[in-house]
């Protein structure tokens, strides 16, 4: 059980009024926020106003998490009074944000998140106060006059519930389910915490979408999970792209374009709510029946519902339905929902998702760099063990890795790297090791060397094209070829692949 301490009922109606705000401000759309409430001509971004409120945010944020530790220590005297002060500042900052061009709504949803995800969910452990269940499902779609459900914002209910149905209820844990979760939690379990890792710093980008849609957050997860790990430019045989693996023609179908050269199913945002309008139309045409829904997101529409035939209460698990069905598509709705429950419910299989502080930032290169160069000269800063290229890459999905980047660019990146940059990538040993390593190359095959393909002529022989081209041996040239001794026998026309050929 978790016990609603004072400390959460200082953040739950932060986390109301912020968001309900900042939810107004994000529902405009870019030309309605770039005019201005009264429909005036497009504002100037003042830079300088826009970081003084991020600073303001990042200030606040910091003088919550004290208030946590003294808190604790049992200073709660201090605590309540930095308490005090920091939702006084979060309001101001937020209320400021919906009226400043330029100023990201989103920076502010993903800082209130992270105060509200503080100790796994929990505030100070032994404190009295009101009782609530442990789950997520039972914490959010439970009693209607709980204190949490009255003072959550709509933006976290969305997270565990389903077209007004708890998720944990529309997720059949049958045989299938439970197979899946052994995967998870077992092979699969270094895939699972990675794709958690790699979402939980794209979070800001991709879950607004889902939010918007009313779609649950565990499904954005489950699919992300199977279909990509997290990692933004996957790319599967079939041709399907991007964390949500949108197939070329369906990305195209929801608004998933080429634009100056890039595929825009890379990009996480777009990707995402390109996702939640797929979920959300098939989810009205399958009658908010989930796993068809999955299953025509992996198998196809226009196949599950020639299976389905109109009839609204028939169940992906149906025989006729379930068998009729690529083995794929049986494996991956379970994998879907199976992640998505371990999502929701990871204490109840000794799953612990790791806690980090994803606040989403910028790095201003002081000297060029690529995202490889970065990745080297940033190491294990705040404790990264594998480090930052995947977290860098997926945060800048249109630039290429290896190329650098100019002095001046202006790089996403959580927030927690800018001090590591300036204190370690801006000059001395570290950039310049980094630039060394990334200006090293392999050697170049020499020409001569290179494979080259040779036509066919009448009366040629093997011997005669390995003598004639100045290639390396007879028998290399036939092994390559599947030809056989001792006559070799070509016949003209046919394609030789002839390497290491001076000629």
């Amino acid at each position: 059980m978790i016990r609603l301490s004072r400390l959460a009922r200082f953040l739950l109606p932060l986390t109301v009024s912020g968001i309900t705000l900042l939810s107004g401000c994000a529902g405009m759309s870019s030309s309605t926020r770039a005019s201005g409430a009264d429909g005036a001509a497009s504002a100037p971004v003042n830079e300088q106003q826009v970081n003084a409120l991020y600073a303001q945010l990042d200030q606040a944020s910091g003088q919550y998490e004290d208030a946590l530790q003294l808190a604790r220590s049992g200073d709660k005297k201090q605590a309540d009074q930095t308490l005090d002060e920091t939702l006084d500042q979060l309001k101001d900052a937020a209320a400021k944000c919906g009226d400043t061009p330029g100023c990201d709504p989103q920076r502010f949803f993903s800082v209130f998140d992270h105060l509200l995800r503080l100790k796994d969910g929990s505030f100070i452990a032994g404190d009295e106060g009101d009782t609530l269940p442990d789950t997520p499902d039972a914490g959010v779609a439970g009693d209607a006059s709980s204190p949490v459900i009255q003072a959550l914002p709509r933006a976290q209910q969305s997270v565990t519930l389903l077209r007004g149905h708890k998720l944990s209820d529309l997720i059949a844990m049958n045989g299938p389910v439970k197979a899946a979760l052994e995967e998870w939690l077992t092979w699969l379990r270094p895939q699972l915490m990675n794709a958690y890792v790699n979402y939980e710093y794209m979070r800001y980008e991709m879950w607004p979408a889902y939010r918007k849609a009313d779609l649950p957050e565990a499904i954005l997860f489950g699919i992300l999970a199977k279909e990509s790990g997290g990692k933004v430019h996957a790319v599967s045989r079939s041709g399907a792209a991007g964390p949500l693996q949108f197939m070329y023609s369906t990305g195209r179908r929801f608004g998933l374009g080429t634009v100056d050269g890039f595929d825009q199913r890379f990009d996480p945002a777009l990707s995402a709510k390109a996702n939640a309008a797929y979920m959300d139309e098939q989810l009205k045409v399958f009658n908010d029946n989930l796993e068809l829904t999955l299953a025509a997101y992996n198998g196809g529409e226009g196949r599950v519902r020639r299976l389905v035939d109109g009839r609204d209460n028939i169940s992906f698990y149906d025989p006729k339905i379930y068998f009729s069905l690529p083995a794929e598509t049986r494996d991956y709705v379970p994998m879907v929902l199976a992640a998505a429950w371990l999502f929701l419910h990871p204490h109840r299989y000794h799953l612990k998702f790791p806690h980090l502080d994803v606040r989403p930032g910028h790095i201003v290169l002081q000297r060029p760099a690529s995202l490889s160069e970065l990745t080297v000269c940033l190491g294990e800063a705040g404790g990264k063990q594998d480090g930052w290229f995947r977290v860098l890459r997926n945060l800048n999905p249109r630039l290429n890795p290896q190329k650098a980047q100019p002095e001046g660019a202006r790089l996403n990146a959580p927030k927690v790297l800018e001090k590591a940059y300036a204190a370690s990538c801006t000059g001395g040993h570290w950039p310049e090791l980094a630039a060394d390593l990334h200006a090293a190359s392999d050697p170049t095959m020499p020409a001569w060397m290179r494979m080259r393909h040779y036509r066919v002529r009448r009366g040629d022989t093997l011997s005669g094209i390995v003598r004639r081209l100045g290639c390396s041996n007879l028998r290399t040239v036939a092994r390559m070829n599947h030809l056989h001794p001792p006559h070799y026998a070509i016949r003209a026309g046919r394609r030789l692949k002839l390497p290491r050929c001076r000629r």
